[in-house]
């Protein structure tokens, strides 16, 4: 299993059709090809809504991302996961965590064929960190 840190990256959108679709077309002008994408209304904030992406890497990407009102999650601290897919993987990586004494803030995965990809968000740095250790001693 490959596990390393992940920047994410946000920003805030209004919530109508297009909206997405604008702050994605300008990430994409810039050639970022992104792995993660994750888009949600802002109940606190009618109207609004929130997206967060990653990678975003070179200066180029960064300075369109933030053309765009995207800004590096400080202080969301992400993993990204990929290995083979089979039963149970996200139920082992959650127990190690748990194991660990970690609290997730964030957890999304998917499986396509033989591999599944997850991305993990702690609330600080130091989890992160823990996590990416404990996560890197769990074999297949």
């Amino acid at each position: 299993m490959k596990v390393q840190r992940a920047d994410v990256w946000a920003a805030e959108i209004e919530d109508k059709p297009g909206a997405l679709a604008a702050k994605l077309q300008a990430l994409a002008a810039a050639g970022c090809n992104l792995e993660f994408v994750l888009a949600r209304r802002q109940p606190d904030k009618p109207g609004t809504g929130v997206v967060f992406v990653t990678p975003i890497k070179g200066p180029k990407r960064v300075r369109a991302a933030e053309a765009a009102g995207f800004k590096k999650a400080d202080s969301l601290h992400a993993l990204r996961l990929e290995g083979a897919d089979k039963p149970g993987q996200g139920a082992r990586i959650t127990q190690t965590l748990a194991d660990q004494g970690l609290n997730l803030r964030g957890f999304s995965g998917a499986a396509i064929g033989r591999k599944f990809v997850c991305h993990l968000a702690f609330d600080t740095d130091e989890d992160a960190a823990k996590a990416l250790k404990a996560l890197k001693s769990l074999r297949g």
